[in-house]
């Protein structure tokens, strides 16, 4: 598992400084941040629902299921109208959704650094973003009605943290892939 981290540090490097833009985005201006987000999943959702409405009626002969396949698709179509009309609404929903998203990555990271600690130092990086995103699901969990907005502001500073921690631990990745260039070598199993 080393191996494949270590030879994608540059891209675990990538991921750190989108997220580092992101939270400084989301930091100075919350608003249009979670507006976005909210009128960017409402549209997909609407999107989403008339292709898969498109889909099983150009494809329903034959197929015994195609009817919740079209309540899938028109449940998609009312998705996406609710968010556009009560976007309010569905902030809290996508604030729940990010929460539960935290804690499972947050969950992953943690797993993963454990069963790293004995390949690589410097593991408690990956520790330290899983934890953080546990702590912050957890936060959004219960508090869900603290205002959709300040979640917003709160999402850009666990996300710069975050692309900092990322950036922290590819770093160390590099320096571990230099020190020992035969480590990160593709090793068949």
């Amino acid at each position: 598992m080393i191996d494949v981290i270590a030879r994608n540090w540059g891209w675990v490097a990538f991921r750190g400084v989108l997220a580092v833009l992101f939270g400084l985005l989301t930091i100075f201006d919350p608003a249009i941040t979670l507006l976005t987000l909210v009128l960017v999943y409402g549209a997909y959702a609407f999107v989403d629902g008339v292709a898969a409405i498109i889909s099983v009626i150009a494809n329903r002969r034959g197929q015994p299921h195609w009817v919740s396949m079209l309540v899938g698709g028109i449940a998609g179509i009312v998705v996406g109208v609710i968010t556009f009309f009560m976007p309010a609404i569905t902030a809290t929903v996508l604030v729940l959704l990010i929460a539960a998203w935290a804690i499972v990555t947050g969950v992953t990271r943690i797993v993963a650094a454990v069963r790293l600690r004995k390949e690589i130092k410097g593991e408690w990086f990956l520790m330290l973003t899983g934890a953080l995103a546990v702590l912050f699901g957890a936060i959004l969990i219960a508090r869900p009605g603290a205002g959709a907005l300040a979640l917003a502001f709160w999402i850009g500073i666990y996300v710069l943290v975050l692309g900092v921690a990322w950036i922290a631990f590819a770093f160390r990745l590099r320096r571990w892939v230099h020190r020992d260039p035969g480590a990160a070598a593709f090793r068949p199993a």
